[in-house]
């Protein structure tokens, strides 16, 4: 009888081993139906190419790229250049290319259309323009009305991807164009919104792109860093938010007799881009001459915002201006808006024209708004009240080591005083606070005593210095 329950018992735990094994393949399985294979030779995934033939070292190649191979084997005159001239084809020994495509690389499955029946984004759980700029006040200072244009924007954009054009009224897209001087908050006005929203963001720089074949990024490639952001998910790509900074970096060169590679040639090619159109982009890569597949993405939902400082249309809009009211008896004086603090805001799309974007390019961007220089009353309101401000920032460091930090007022406009000089906006802040909080985040770690450190003005002028208090005593002068 002993025996027999040692058997069973046997049996029992065997059962069990095999109960376990199928699970962990079922994960892997589960896994890997997520991405699709790819072909080696020509990059095409399998729901293009058809049904993959696996080599050794993970290596797939599709039929047609097979059949071309064999037959030029079958041939007589087999020339290695037209093997040379396929594309995408190099002469690689297969022991080197072990672990060659790792999984980032693969293309994730688009999901079959029957079972799209819930839609991506409810129109319940969109939050109200009132509520992302409510939002959007707890970190951001100012620019009343670019939280509002830009909170009606994404608003009606992502009811537009919800409703996915339920009846014959097909809604156009809201791309927008925001105008606004050096450090006066356009990039982290977006960074901030995309947190809110949990969309992905690319966040990319015009600068660096340029007309196909020269060097440089491909105008493709900002729609690439989108899809990395998103995971190398199409779908969720589909619905995100791409910033290209610096756009008037693209504007038409002026008396140049050089090919304008990065300028009006960029701005036609991103035409069909901001409007909506399929386009090919490497998964992983920003080149499409890696050895990477590529897979389409669609840019109708996807919302474009483009920034820009635009140096000089401050005079474009003056002399327009002027030249309005220059004539008869009620004529303006020239220098009548020389110190319009707000002269930005009176922008025209002859403005934007003159200052060398295409017509085509802005009719794309259909909201256009400016964002206000700071002056010092704000600057004082960005370092201490936004959630994150960089006065919190340094107190809580301080906190650590049981140390309380405080800023008189007047300190804080003599820093905003300073930051003004810099002319780099709310940039400015941070460094002119980093050079002062040097030599106290130096020294308050060598004594434990110190209890509190006041900021003064005298100290952030150069008259005088800090006020520190010991634990239990009265504030003395450092």
């Amino acid at each position: 009888m002993a025996e027999k329950d040692n058997i069973n018992e046997m049996d029992i735990d065997i059962d069990s081993e095999k109960k376990e094994v199928p699970e962990v393949v079922k994960e892997e399985k589960k896994e890997n139906e997520e991405y699709e294979k790819f072909c080696f030779m020509c990059h095409r995934p399998e729901s293009v190419a058809g049904k993959m033939i696996d080599l050794p070292n993970d290596i797939c190649v599709c039929s047609d790229c097979m059949q071309k191979s064999f037959d030029m084997m079958n041939n007589n005159k087999f020339d290695l250049s037209q093997l040379m001239n396929m594309p995408g084809v190099q002469f690689l020994n297969l022991s080197d290319m072990e672990n060659m495509i790792p999984k980032r690389q693969q293309v994730k499955k688009k999901k079959p259309e029957e079972k799209k029946a819930e839609p991506v984004f409810n129109i319940c759980d969109i939050p109200a323009p009132h509520k992302i700029k409510a939002q959007l006040d707890d970190y951001v200072i100012g620019q009343e009305y670019a939280k509002k244009a830009i909170s009606v924007a994404v608003y009606n954009h992502y009811k537009r991807v919800a409703t996915n054009t339920m009846d014959e009224i097909e809604i156009e897209k809201s791309n927008m164009l925001m105008i606004g001087p050096t450090g006066s908050g356009k990039t982290y006005l977006v960074k901030t919104l995309a947190r809110l929203l949990d969309v992905p963001l690319a966040i990319t720089d015009a600068t660096s792109l340029t007309e196909a074949g020269y060097i440089g990024d491909d105008i493709e490639s900002v729609v690439s860093k989108l899809l990395a952001a998103a995971d190398n998910d199409v779908e969720k790509a589909e619905r995100g938010i791409i910033f290209i900074d610096e756009i008037d970096k693209i504007a038409k060169k002026k008396n140049t007799n050089q090919r304008d590679v990065s300028g009006e040639s960029v701005q036609q090619g991103m035409l069909k881009l901001l409007e909506g159109s399929d386009v090919e982009v490497p998964v992983g890569a920003n080149s499409k001459n890696a050895m990477v597949p590529l897979t389409t993405v669609n840019t109708k939902n996807i919302l474009f915002i483009c920034g820009g400082a635009f140096p000089d249309l401050e005079q474009i809009i003056k002399e327009r201006l002027n030249k309005q009211a220059s004539m008869g008896f009620i004529a303006d004086l020239k220098d009548k808006y020389n110190n319009d603090k707000d002269i930005l805001s009176k922008v025209t799309v002859e403005d934007i024209r003159n200052f060398g974007m295409i017509p085509e390019f802005i009719g794309r961007l259909p909201i256009i708004f400016t964002l206000q220089g700071l002056d010092e009353d704000m600057l004082v309101k960005i370092l201490k009240e936004p959630k994150n401000a960089i006065l919190k920032q340094y107190q809580k460091l301080l906190e650590l080591d049981e140390v309380k930090l405080n800023f008189d007022e007047e300190a804080l406009h003599a820093i905003a005083r300073k930051a003004m000089k810099k002319d780099t906006g709310a940039r400015a802040l941070r460094s002119i606070i980093e050079e002062f909080m040097l030599d106290i985040m130096y020294e308050i770690p060598k004594d434990d005593n110190i209890g509190q450190v006041t900021i003064t003005k005298e100290y952030i002028e150069g008259t005088g210095g800090p006020l520190i208090a010991m634990r239990g005593q009265e504030l003395i002068t450092g």
